[in-house]
């Protein structure tokens, strides 16, 4: 790959992903693998600006060794000097950049009840500093390969190749080539989101239903203050990113224990390094109350039993069949890029940002309201060909997707 292009895609992460402000901080997450990317990431963030960059070097191999050679206390526990960089993330607010390259089940073979009581026991922890700068800070995630997460998309592959077409396929997403204006391309794109949201809001349903042949059928209630948004976000700060790169989603948070119905997955979970697949979740009175899946059901359920709030759905999102991630044909095994290619929903935490005026509100508020909370926010994937989803005001039927499509 043209490291000309590559400048371009690490320019637009930081400039329209996080839009790094002049004098901000940036905290940059990346893998030991990708530190030469991360580094081109890091430099376009000193020249817009960046006070100073924290890398934070990731590893699924040195996680595994951790889970497998750490007791369950120490892996639960988060020390004092962690504690305080998340004080210092609440009083500073420094930006953060994901660079996501997992292995979908790279962390294939750990102990999952042992991951997920450390999880658990962290994220209570965590959590009050994850709510504190809800909203009040940018933050993006963009893709970038390895070579266990290429060879996975293009098996067969050597790896030189499967590394070059993973680059091709996430750079196609995110609207970057070698003769374009990427950050042009964003702002048509993100325009055309706000103009599809904005004709949801206007319709202002009580509530929506799915249906497809694969056995989706589900009723979902909305919340009579909430709305659908999509692309790019504002902090209360004033200032606009885009926390997901690529995005195609438009989305809302529903009423926090008001659905009911059937779910069914049409695309691999990778959750954690592992992978769930062929599921289906059942709801009775806002809850999951039944799941099976073929691979990773264990998995499933110590996710949706992690509290509370993740037993409810926090996210509704839409995205046509006829969607360039879809069309590409590719499988990526990773949230990120497969939950754009489909419709799909989340188990948990819901957005705050789903609520008119959100902007002048608590998260207390917000959630008042109807905003689900939990330590939990997962994706997974119920788009298909034949889907049908359906919005209800005063008891009339609107068609939202035909088929797959959006209904106009």
């Amino acid at each position: 790959m043209k490291k000309t292009t590559l400048r371009k895609y690490a320019k637009l992460i930081a400039g329209v992903g996080a839009n790094v402000q002049k004098g901000q901080g940036v905290f940059l997450y990346a893998s030991v693998e990708n530190h030469q990317f991360a580094t081109m990431v890091a430099e376009e963030c000193y020249r817009l600006g960046a006070k100073y960059v924290e890398t934070v070097w990731l590893s699924q191999s040195l996680d595994k060794l951790a889970n497998r050679f750490e007791s369950l206390k120490t892996l639960s526990t988060v020390e004092a000097w962690q504690e305080e960089k998340l004080k210092m993330m609440v009083r500073d607010l420094p930006c953060r950049i994901f660079l996501e390259d997992d292995d979908p089940d790279g962390l294939k073979g750990v102990n999952v009840e042992k991951m997920q009581k450390a999880n658990v026991a962290r994220r209570k922890v965590t959590k009050p500093y994850r709510d504190a700068i809800e909203s009040k800070h940018q933050w993006t995630i963009a893709g970038i390969p390895s070579v266990a997460w290429a060879q996975k998309v293009f098996p067969g592959e050597k790896k030189s190749a499967a590394v070059e077409k993973l680059w091709k396929a996430i750079l196609e997403t995110v609207r970057v080539t070698d003769d374009n204006d990427p950050v042009a391309e964003w702002a048509k794109h993100n325009e055309s989101i706000r103009k599809r949201y904005c004709w949801l809001n206007e319709k202002k349903f009580d509530y929506v239903t799915y249906k497809s042949s694969n056995g989706t059928d589900f009723r979902c209630d909305l919340i009579p203050q909430g709305i659908w948004t999509g692309g790019s976000e504002i902090t209360k700060q004033g200032i606009r990113f885009n926390p997901n790169m690529p995005t195609e989603e438009i989305f809302t948070s529903p009423m926090k224990g008001k659905c009911e119905g059937t779910l069914v997955s049409t695309k691999p979970l990778s959750n954690n390094g592992q992978l769930i697949e062929n599921f289906s979740i059942r709801f009775e009175n806002g809850k999951a109350v039944e799941w099976h899946a073929e691979k990773g059901e264990e998995l499933l359920g110590k996710l949706i039993e992690m509290d509370e709030g993740s037993h409810m759905l926090g996210e509704l999102a839409l995205i046509p069949n006829n969607s360039p991630i879809n069309n590409s044909g590719i499988l990526y095994m990773s949230t990120l890029y497969d939950e754009n290619a489909s419709c799909h929903v989340a188990l948990g935490c819901g957005f705050p940002d789903c609520i008119e005026g959100y902007l002048d509100k608590t998260l207390e508020e917000c959630q008042k309201l109807g905003i689900n909370d939990s330590m939990l926010h997962l994706d997974f994937m119920i788009g298909a060909p034949d889907m049908c989803i359906t919005g209800y005001k005063d008891g009339k039927a609107t068609p939202i997707f035909v088929n797959g499509e959006w209904a106009d």
